[in-house]
Order: structure tokens, then C-alpha cells, then sequence
């Protein structure tokens, strides 16, 4: 489905991704593992427009997008749900979900897609006509993904989705994330909660100054004595 190959990514002077590839099937959930810094939110912008690569190349089901203009990219089917979340604070719940759809004009499927996401986020319903920036932490992250799903993405980025959040809201939210792939949607999750992310995805790429170290299974990666003594321990 994804297939990057190679790429190098520059801010200004700054090495920000070296020789990065990555390869997710469909159906898969792949976490991309590292500390701050290590270039994982940059992978994220790279794969969907908002920051280009310059060498090497991203495919997405056979087609290159690696110059590709992010509208482009999200009408291909791949969604970007960015780190801190992002809503539009001084819209309401069902203005920030019909910023997802902007680039649908199917309103049948729209409304199916507005029933779907108060089914996976309930609390969203309650306040669907509430301003999102007086939404909790947590309900803000539910809206961001539901906003995401909007655009029905074949591939959904999530950057970061439990930063800042209380412990039983994460366990709410990857038990979402494991919903939405069940229903089909491959999912490349950036997660700094090494020990969730590997319990959640399929496979794992470590990455470190810019650069891939370790990749594999997920599940061995907990029992890897690298990955526990750098992620998992304390």
C-alpha cells in the first residue's frame, strides 16, 4: 500500500529524515517508535504533503505522491491526523467533522460517515454542537480522529494520539484505533507510548536521528533487550 523508499528530508540545514524507508500493507497497523526529535512526525508530513522529501521517493498504491500537493494526497485516501490535535477551536464538533468531508461531495455517504463517528465516539454526539475548544483533552483527540476518518482514508497517520492524555482516555482511544482498523482501515500510528503502540500494531520501525535502526514484528519487539532498555523500561 505505502512504500517509502530512500528518502532524505531537509529543514534548512538540518538532516531531518537519512535514507528512511518503510513499507505498510494494507490492513496492517506499523508504529513508527523514537525519541523527540528522532523524525517520526516528519515521516508523517513527508507521507501526506505537508513537508517534501528531497531524494527518493513515497508510493501509495502504485502511485508516486512524493511532489504530490496535500489536497491531492488526501483525495488519494490517506489522512493525516497531526500531533496536538489541531481542531478548529472556534468551530462546533459537527463544523470541524464537515472540514474532514471538504473534499466529498456525496451526501449520503457524508451522513453515514457523520453516524459512524458518534458510534466510535459517543461523547462527541453529546456535544456536537459545542465549540471544540472547550472540549476536554481527551474529547479533542476523539474529534481530530474523527475528523480524519471524514475523508474515509484508506490509510489513516495518527501523530501522537495519547500525548497529554489521562491513562483510562488512552486505553479509550487505542481501543478506538483497533476498531477502525477492523473495519478496514490501515492504520501508521506515531506513538511515544512505546509499550501501547507495540501491544496495538502489527510491526514496528524504530527510528533514531533520523535514521532506521530496528524493524519487525511488534510483539518481539517488546522482548527485544534494545527496544526495552531505551523505550520500555521505567
Amino acid at each position: 500500500m505505502l512504500e517509502i523508499s530512500n528518502i532524505d528530508v531537509f529543514y534548512g540545514a538540518i538532516h531531518a529524515l537519512k535514507d528512511m524507508s518503510i513499507r505498510i500493507k494494507p490492513g496492517e497497523v506499523v508504529t513508527l517508535i523514537g525519541a523527540n526529535g528522532a523524525g517520526k512526525s516528519t515521516t508523517l508530513k513527508a507521507i501526506s504533503g505537508i513537508q517534501r522529501a528531497g531524494t527518493g521517493s513515497i508510493k501509495f498504491n502504485g502511485q508516486d505522491i512524493t511532489s504530490m500537493n496535500a489536497p491531492d494526497i488526501v483525495k488519494l485516501g490517506i489522512s493525516h491526523v497531526p500531533e496536538g490535535r489541531r481542531v478548529f477551536s472556534r468551530m462546533s464538533v459537527m463544523e470541524n467533522l464537515e472540514m474532514g468531508a471538504y473534499i466529498r461531495n456525496d451526501r449520503t455517504g457524508i451522513k453515514e460517515d457523520y453516524e459512524r463517528a458518534f458510534s466510535l465516539f459517543p461523547r462527541l454526539f453529546e456535544r456536537k454542537n459545542q465549540m471544540a475548544g472547550t472540549l476536554s483533552g481527551g474529547e479533542q483527540q476523539m474529534l481530530a480522529i474523527a475528523r480524519g476518518l471524514m475523508s474515509r482514508p484508506k490509510l489513516l497517520l495518527l501523530d501522537e494520539p495519547s500525548m497529554g492524555l489521562a491513562p483510562i482516555i488512552v486505553n479509550e482511544i487505542f481501543s478506538i484505533i483497533e476498531n477502525i482498523n477492523k473495519e478496514g482501515t490501515t492504520v501508521l500510528l506515531v506513538e511515544q507510548n512505546a509499550y501501547m503502540a507495540l501491544n496495538a500494531a502489527n510491526r514496528a520501525y524504530i527510528i533514531r536521528n533520523g535514521r532506521i535502526e530496528i524493524e519487525g514484528n511488534a510483539k518481539d519487539m517488546l522482548e527485544d533487550e534494545r527496544v526495552k532498555t531505551a523505550y520500555l523500561e521505567g
